[in-house]
């Protein structure tokens, strides 16, 4: 299956719209998740991050973006954290991509490989709606103290 040669103009527009009127600094509501339109759960001590791709997330090739891969993966393990730990920064991320996705839903789940006070070590797995691994990613990560002055009101 191939994507579109050109993209969905109004569907993009829509996209950026609805997140530059929803969106807030905080997980699970700033700017790229309202754009990607992700839905962000924490079932079972993971993060479950939902979406369905859009042709405006697309590459050349026509499928998903390996960067839009690595950026919902990162997401997850990402919030894991700060709703487990509190809030923490990405130290390495090693991603690997296993087959090409296009307009179907995708659930990424990230968990804890070894959860530390200072270093953690997450994983994530990004599968397709038959339950097919997409890509598959490890990091490292280090908590962050937070900073009253940086963090906006509401947090996680």
């Amino acid at each position: 299956m191939n994507a579109p040669r050109r993209i969905n103009e109004d569907e993009a527009r829509l996209a950026f719209e609805y997140a530059m009127g929803s969106h807030r600094q905080e997980f699970g509501h700033f700017f790229l998740a309202r754009l990607f339109g992700m839905d962000i759960s924490y079932p079972d001590d993971t993060c479950l991050v939902r979406l369905t791709p859009r042709d405006f997330m697309f590459n050349p090739q026509g499928s998903l973006h390996g960067g839009v891969v690595a950026t919902i993966m990162d997401i997850s393990m990402g919030h894991l954290l700060n709703h487990a730990s509190g809030p923490g920064t990405t130290l390495e991320m090693k991603t690997q991509y296993v087959k090409a996705v296009w307009l179907e839903p995708l659930r990424c789940t990230g968990r804890f490989l070894r959860r530390g006070r200072g270093i953690s070590y997450l994983s994530a797995e990004l599968v397709d709606e038959q339950g097919d691994l997409v890509a598959f990613a490890t990091s490292t990560w280090k908590a962050l103290k937070p900073d009253p002055a940086r963090s906006p009101a509401g947090g996680s």
